[in-house]
């Protein structure tokens, strides 16, 4: 016979959110995260005397004899749950919903039915993500009995419950978080402090940071323009210090969208630290926790949370990496620091729209460069001197002018020379403005002015992976080509697909082209054998290389040329040399057109343009 028995009980009903959903993305991550979840649910409501009853892993009924002790246990999971979340590596970020109501149970040794559990499993479904929902019998219990503030929701129509219900929220939540436009955060002593990296720092060898791409938390679209733009600052904050190797934007926004661990991330890419964090926004007020992570062993370093107006925006960034970098090296001398400050604007609603513009910039598509265009107009529109929005805008028109998106060229490029003039005239020492203007320079076979702007670049921030690339293609090509392929293989260590780049190409391109130069003629070949999709000029100096090896009439039977042929049928090939921006009197500029003549001997050649 069973063992029955009837009783008032408080009923507490637990679920993970889009439990599925997360189990179809990736079921291996979903468990490991969910258990670590369930540790801290459980031990909770063990701790305040509850009995857990029907589980299925990702849900929890639990029954306590005290309501109070019922609510306490619920906040305090939701809290550390929260807390764990707000842990900027963890690995996947579960939210719980909780619905408490006190009634009439049944328990049958370990099964509990009743209409108690019903009506909490309805309220845990009508609960917000990370939330408590209340019951009015539980809210008249507890109240004032708990250190907690509890609000009226309205009322509800559960499943099956015939009656309207009047619910209750636990309004203070996460306290130490929202509650952060009140409270001022204390500055730590820094100058005091050890060290974290003291003993493990090599100093014949740059410590390897990693920015993970910072969380959302208010999730809205305007909100997320600004997190992406203070996570791409940081990086370009942290790659002008000479003593620290960084990960560039996009390699860390591909962990982003994979399902890769943190700390097997890490490993791949030899990274020492990670940096991480999440930014909510209220209004022109912003909070960003930042944390830093040993990436041995995932320890927690250091961490801090920070409130500031939108304003303070620059100077926040400014801090953290002095932060950071003292935690990291001690309190010596940091030479790069003392850099010439980055203020891509005053103005932040320019800014604002600076980063919407290069939000748009480094994604493919006609659509996304006008809107690029559009958002940088706005930009300059508000503040004129902004430079960098100069320099995007000259770049954007590049773009668009490559891939034919504009009826009038001729136009466009005046207006891109424009904007490359007033970008310098703004600021003259701003990298990106800087590797723009080298890159249109290039172009305009302006040479010495490309490779000085590429260097100074350089001299600015040496680990930016489109720097050392801008400025290893200038020295492959006009100065010295040893010490360009060393800059084209760090880009390619740092950065292996580019922004707005789906593969690795252009590097691989880069690499090809640099060698060529070299007259490294197996290497020009074995790099350009890893491109996907080739550009002609590309493959015009692996068939090249190829004829050094061979004679010119077995080039015709390289896999290499079959797979191309017919993709460049129609190519103008005095054009295109002429484009690859070699000195008119360099040695290679002549004999790639003395071997695109022998080679396709039946292509029309029309007049250049400078």
């Amino acid at each position: 016979m069973k063992d029955t028995e009837r009783k008032l009980a408080t009923i507490l009903a637990t679920d993970c959110v889009s439990f599925s959903k997360h189990m179809e993305d990736s079921e291996e991550k979903t468990l490991r995260n969910l258990n670590e979840c369930r540790k801290i649910i459980d031990n909770k409501i063990t701790e305040y005397g509850g009995k857990i009853f029907s589980t299925a892993g990702d849900s929890v009924v639990a029954e306590f004899a005290s309501p109070v002790q019922c609510v306490k246990a619920a906040i305090e999971f939701q809290n550390e749950i929260y807390k764990r979340n707000d842990h900027s590596i963890t690995e996947l970020k579960l939210e719980w919903r909780v619905g408490i109501h006190v009634d009439d149970v049944i328990v049958e040794n370990d099964n509990i039915m009743g209409s108690g559990v019903n009506i909490s499993a309805r309220l845990e479904s009508e609960c917000e993500p990370g939330g408590i929902l209340l019951s009015t019998i539980v809210k008249d219990q507890v109240n004032k009995r708990i250190d907690a503030k509890i609000e009226i929701d309205g009322t509800r129509k559960l499943k099956n419950i015939s009656d309207d219900f009047e619910v209750y929220k636990i309004s203070d939540l996460h306290i130490y978080e929202d509650d952060f436009l009140k409270e001022e955060i204390k500055e730590k002593n820094v100058n005091k402090q050890e060290p974290i990296a003291k003993n493990k720092i090599n100093k014949a060898k740059k410590i390897k940071l990693a920015i993970l791409p910072f969380e959302n938390l208010s999730k809205d679209e305007e909100s997320e323009f600004l997190v992406e733009g203070i996570f791409r600052d940081l990086i370009q904050e942290f790659s002008r210090m000479q003593e620290f190797e960084i990960l560039s934007h996009q390699t860390s926004m591909d962990f982003k969208k994979s399902d890769e661990d943190a700390l097997a991330f890490a490993k791949k890419h030899l990274v020492d630290y990670l940096i991480g964090g999440n930014i909510r926004s209220a209004g022109k007020r912003i909070r960003a926790s930042v944390d830093l992570t040993d990436a041995s062993d995932g320890s927690n370093l250091w961490g801090e949370k920070y409130d500031r107006v939108i304003e303070d925006i620059f100077d926040l960034q400014d801090e953290i990496v002095m932060k950071m970098s003292r935690q990291l090296l001690g309190n010596i001398e940091i030479s790069s620091l003392q850099r010439i400050k980055r203020k891509p604007s005053e103005n932040l609603n320019s800014y604002e729209w600076l980063i919407k513009g290069t939000y748009h910039h480094v994604r493919s598509g006609k659509e996304n460069n006008f809107k690029a265009l559009e958002a940088l107009d706005k930009a300059i529109e508000i503040d004129d001197t902004n430079a960098r929005a100069h320099a995007l805008k000259a770049c954007t028109i590049g773009n668009g002018q490559d891939d034919n998106y504009y009826e009038d060229r001729e136009k466009m490029s005046k207006i891109g020379s424009e904007h490359v003039k007033k970008s310098l005239e703004a600021d003259e020492n701003d990298f990106e403005v800087l590797r723009i203007s080298s890159a249109i320079a290039q172009g305009n076979k302006e040479f010495n002015k490309s490779l000085e702007y590429a260097k100074k670049g350089y001299s600015i921030n040496p680990n930016d992976p489109r720097i050392l690339n801008r400025y290893g293609i200038c020295l492959v090509k006009i100065d010295n080509v040893d010490e360009g392929l060393k800059h084209l293989h760090k880009a390619l260590e740092l950065d292996p697909i580019p922004q707005g780049a789906a593969t690795s190409c252009a590097r691989y391109d880069a690499l090809t082209v640099g060698y060529f130069c070299k007259e490294d003629f197996g290497k020009c070949i074995s790099w350009g054998e890893k491109i996907q999709y080739m550009e002609a000029s590309t493959w015009l100096t692996i068939l090249y290389s190829v004829s050094k090896n061979d004679e010119i009439s077995k080039v015709k039977d390289h896999n290499i040329y079959k797979k191309y042929e017919n993709d460049f049928k129609e190519i103008n090939w005095e054009k295109t040399v002429y484009d690859m921006d070699f000195r008119p009197e360099d040695t290679r500029h002549a004999n790639l057109l003395e071997f695109s003549n022998k080679m396709f001997p039946n292509i029309k050649i029309v007049e250049k343009t400078a």
